[in-house]
């Protein structure tokens, strides 16, 4: 595993919401949030980066058991006896696996594409159950969700392909 790519994928969070609260949605978020530029001048915002990259690092980690599949075969030997020290039966079974299925599915759009399907199928229905609750709009449902679908399909992406 590498690393240094689940920290690099740690930052997109902060990248995208940059771009996505920004220059392309940023006044329709501050109007449906009830915000303004003056009210939110007072913002911590070392303290807020620092805390979205520990939660982007969370992220990131996630991503890995639900965008790469051979990590589910991985899971499943993980325990037997001998499989850490990198000796017995499934350790050879897993190295034999890599060998021939190891590539499979490790593409960027592949990555993309369930980042999209966690954002659609798990994000959105917690944001609208949230935003339900919170008597919010439609608009704000779909800026928030609409910024997790991008951003995960970038980082499961970045993540099935590099990681």
């Amino acid at each position: 595993m590498n690393y240094l790519i689940l920290f690099l994928v740690a930052l997109v969070p902060m990248i995208t919401g940059f771009i996505w609260y920004g220059p392309i949605f940023g006044n329709a978020w501050m109007k449906q949030m009830g915000f303004t530029k003056e009210s939110l001048k007072g913002t911590n915002m070392v303290k807020t980066l620092i805390i979205s990259y520990i939660l982007g690092l969370f992220i990131a980690f996630a991503l890995v058991q639900m965008v790469i599949h051979q990590m589910g075969v991985f899971s499943t030997l993980a325990g037997d006896p001998g499989f850490n020290e990198q000796t017995g039966e499934a350790f050879t079974y897993f190295q034999d696996f890599l060998t021939n299925y190891g590539d499979r599915f490790r593409t960027f759009q592949h990555g993309a594409f369930h980042g999209v399907l966690y954002g659609f199928f798990l994000v959105m229905p917690i944001l609208t159950v949230q935003a339900l609750f919170e008597k919010k709009s439609f608009k704000y449902i779909a800026i928030n969700a609409g910024y997790w679908m991008v951003t995960l399909a970038i980082m499961g992406g970045i993540v099935c392909q590099w990681l």
